[in-house]
C-alpha cells in the first residue's frame, strides 16, 4: 500500500514536472523568435518615422549594440549616434572619403530589409523565360560596407535563375579595405555569382564600365552603381521590355538613401532631361506620357538618363558604340548615350515599377588624375559628335572651352555615320520638344509646385528640462533673435519664452519662431536658433529609448558644457549616459 502510494506521488510529480519544462521552453522559444531577429533581415519594413521626445527616464544604457536590437527592420533613430572617439573618428573620416555617413552604414550591415515603395498595381509575375543579366559595378575608393550591401541586395532580391553573375570592377582603388579583405570575402563568402575585376591602372567609370561590360557574358547587362540597394521584384519589370525590343534601353525609379541617415524613401516618378550647360535635370513626366493603358506603371520615354543605374541588351550595346573611350573618367557619358540611343533607332524608358534605392552624396568625394577636368573635356566630345550646330548653344555659355583640345573623334562621327543617326534637330523636335519651349523664351513648368507653406504637425509642446541642473533650455538673449545662443535658466511653467515645441519634421522650435540649430562644419560651435528650413540636416534632432538629445546630422548630443557652470552653457558632445545629456520635454 505504501510503495503504491508512493508510486502515485512520483508520477503526480514527474508529471509538473514535465508541465513546468514544456512551458519553459515554450516561452524560451518565444523570446528567441520575438527578440532574437537580427538586426535589419526581420519582416517590418524600414519607415522613417519621428518619434517623439520621451518624457520619462530613459532605460538605455547606451552604446552601439543598444542601437542594433531594434524591432524588425525598424532603423533606431540613435543609430548615427557617436558613442566614443572611435566612432567620431569613423564618421569623420567617412564623411572626408565617401561624403555619406559611414558609421551609419557599417552599423546597417550587409542586409537590411527595405519599404517596397512600387505602385500598389505593379506585379510579382513575371515570364520564366526572361533572358539572364549581368550586374556591372564599379567602383573606385567606395565604402566597403556600401560596396557589400549593393552586392548583397542584388543577391538577396534577385531570382537566381535570372541573374547570370555579378561583376565587379575595381578601378585601381587605393583604400586597402578593398584589397585582400575584398578578396577573401568574395572567395569565403561570395562563392560563384561575383566576379571581382582589378584595373592596372584608373580608368574612371567610363572605361571602367567598357571593361566589366567585355567579362560579361549574360544576355542583359545591368549597370548600377556601388552605393546602391536594389528593391522587390527590380529587375523583372527591366528585363521585360527589354526582351519585347532588343533596341530598349530602360531604367529603373532611383529611390533616395539620405547621405546622413541611410533611411529610404520614395521618389516621385520624374524623367531625365538636360540644359544647354550640358548637365543633367530631373523634369516633370508630360500628363501625356501617363495617360497610358498601364497608368501610373506603364513605361516612361525619358529624353535622357541619370546614368548610374539602366539595363539594354549585351549585344546592343556593343553595336550601339558601348561608350565614347575618349571620355575621362566620369561626366557626360550619360547624355551622349541617350542622345546616341534615341538618334540612332533605340528608345530610352524609365519603368515605374522597378525601384532602386542610391545614396545620394552632397559632393564627389574623389577628384580625377591631375585636377583636370573632365566634365568639360567629355561634354566638348559630346557637343562636337551629336549636337550639330546646337552645340554653339553649349559653347556659348562656356566661350573659355571654344578653343580647348577634346582629342579624336573620327571614330565616333564614322560611328554616327554607320548607325544613320537621326540629326540632332530631330532629337530636339521628337524627343525633347520641351528644350525647344525653353529655348523660346517660355518656362517649362517647376518639377516640384510649391503650393503655399507648409506648417508641420506639432507633435509635443513644453519646457527642456535638463536632468542634471534641473534647468531649462531658453535663448541667453531675445527669442526672436537669428544666430543667438541658448543657455539654461530656471524653469517658470509661466514664461512663454521657455516653450518648446517638437514637430513632425523633427525640428525643435522655440516660441513658434526659430530652430534649434548646430553647425554641420564646426560642431565645437554653440547649438543655436536660426529660421526653421524644414530640410532636416542641421536641424534634425531625435531622442529614442533614452533622454539623449541626438542631432542626427552630426551625431553627437546636447550636453550641458563642462565642467557645469553658473551661465548655463549648453554645447554637442560625444554622447553618453550622463545625466548632463538627458533632456524631459515637460508639459
Amino acid at each position: 500500500m505504501r510503495s503504491a502510494t508512493m508510486a502515485s506521488v512520483t508520477l503526480r510529480y514527474f508529471c509538473y514536472g514535465c508541465l513546468v519544462t514544456s512551458a519553459t521552453w515554450s516561452i524560451l522559444v518565444f523570446l528567441y523568435f520575438s527578440l532574437g531577429v537580427e538586426p535589419g533581415r526581420g519582416r517590418t519594413p524600414l519607415r522613417h518615422r519621428v518619434q517623439p521626445i520621451t518624457k520619462g527616464p530613459g532605460r538605455s544604457k547606451g552604446g552601439a549594440s543598444a542601437l542594433l536590437a531594434n524591432e524588425g527592420a525598424e532603423l533606431s533613430p540613435e543609430m548615427g549616434m557617436i558613442f566614443n572617439e572611435a566612432d567620431q573618428e569613423l564618421r569623420d573620416n567617412g564623411y572626408h572619403r565617401h561624403a555619406f555617413n559611414v558609421l551609419i552604414s557599417t552599423r546597417l550591415g550587409n542586409h537590411r530589409e527595405l519599404p517596397d515603395t512600387r505602385d500598389s498595381h505593379c506585379r510579382d509575375s513575371y515570364s520564366l523565360a526572361l533572358p539572364s543579366a549581368s550586374v556591372v559595378i564599379c567602383f573606385f575608393n567606395e565604402a566597403f560596407s556600401a560596396l557589400l550591401r549593393t552586392v548583397h541586395s542584388v543577391l538577396d532580391r534577385t531570382p537566381d535563375y535570372l541573374l547570370h553573375e555579378i561583376i565587379l570592377v575595381d578601378d585601381h582603388s587605393e583604400l586597402e579595405e578593398l584589397k585582400d579583405n575584398l578578396d577573401r570575402y568574395i572567395k569565403e563568402e561570395l562563392k560563384g555569382k561575383v566576379k571581382l575585376v582589378r584595373n592596372q591602372k584608373r580608368e574612371g567609370l567610363i572605361r571602367g564600365r567598357m571593361i566589366g561590360a567585355s567579362h560579361a557574358t549574360g544576355e542583359v547587362l545591368v549597370f548600377l552603381d556601388s552605393h546602391c540597394e536594389v528593391n522587390h521584384a527590380w529587375l523583372q519589370p527591366l528585363l521585360a521590355p527589354v526582351q519585347k525590343d532588343r533596341r530598349t534601353v530602360v531604367c529603373p525609379v532611383i529611390d533616395i538613401i539620405s547621405a546622413d541617415t541611410l533611411s529610404y524613401s520614395p521618389s516621385p516618378i520624374v524623367r531625365g532631361g538636360f540644359n544647354w550647360g550640358l548637365h543633367f535635370k530631373w523634369d516633370p513626366v508630360p500628363p501625356t506620357e501617363l495617360n497610358g493603358p498601364e497608368g501610373a506603371t506603364g513605361p516612361i520615354r525619358s529624353p535622357t538618363m541619370a546614368g548610374g543605374l539602366f539595363a539594354m541588351n549585351r549585344k546592343y550595346f556593343n553595336e550601339l558604340g558601348q561608350y565614347d573611350a575618349g571620355m575621362d573618367i566620369w561626366g557626360g557619358e550619360n547624355l551622349e548615350i541617350s542622345f546616341r540611343i534615341w538618334m540612332c533607332g533605340g528608345q530610352l524608358l524609365i519603368i515605374p515599377c522597378s525601384r532602386v534605392g542610391h545614396i545620394f552624396r552632397k559632393r564627389r568625394p574623389y577628384g580625377s588624375p591631375g585636377g583636370q577636368d573632365t566634365m568639360a573635356h567629355n561634354s566638348l566630345r559630346l557637343a562636337h559628335v551629336w549636337m550639330d550646330e546646337y552645340k554653339e548653344q553649349y559653347l556659348s555659355l562656356r566661350p573659355e572651352l571654344h578653343d580647348r583640345s577634346y582629342g579624336d573623334i573620327g571614330d565616333r562621327v564614322a560611328l554616327r555615320k554607320r548607325l544613320q543617326c537621326h540629326t540632332f534637330r530631330w532629337y530636339l523636335d521628337t524627343i525633347y520638344p520641351e528644350m525647344q519651349t525653353a529655348a523660346n523664351g517660355n518656362k517649362q513648368q517647376p518639377l516640384f509646385v510649391n503650393k503655399g507653406l507648409r506648417r508641420p504637425k506639432v507633435l509635443q509642446r513644453g519646457r527642456l528640462r535638463n536632468l542634471a541642473t534641473g534647468r531649462c533650455l531658453v535663448a541667453q538673449g531675445r527669442v526672436s533673435q537669428k544666430g543667438g545662443v541658448v543657455v539654461l535658466r530656471p524653469c517658470d511653467p509661466r514664461d512663454p519664452e521657455q516653450d518648446w515645441s517638437y514637430d513632425e519634421d523633427s525640428q525643435l522650435v522655440l516660441s513658434g519662431l526659430l530652430c534649434l540649430d548646430v553647425s554641420e562644419v564646426r560642431t565645437f560651435d554653440s547649438p543655436r536658433l536660426m529660421k526653421c528650413h524644414g530640410s532636416g540636416g542641421s536641424q534634425q534632432w531625435s531622442q529614442g529609448k533614452s533622454n539623449r538629445l541626438y542631432q542626427v546630422s552630426v551625431g553627437q548630443c546636447l550636453s550641458v558644457a563642462q565642467p557645469i557652470g553658473p551661465k548655463g552653457y549648453v554645447s554637442m558632445a560625444i554622447c553618453d549616459s550622463s545625466q548632463a545629456q538627458q533632456w524631459q520635454l515637460e508639459g
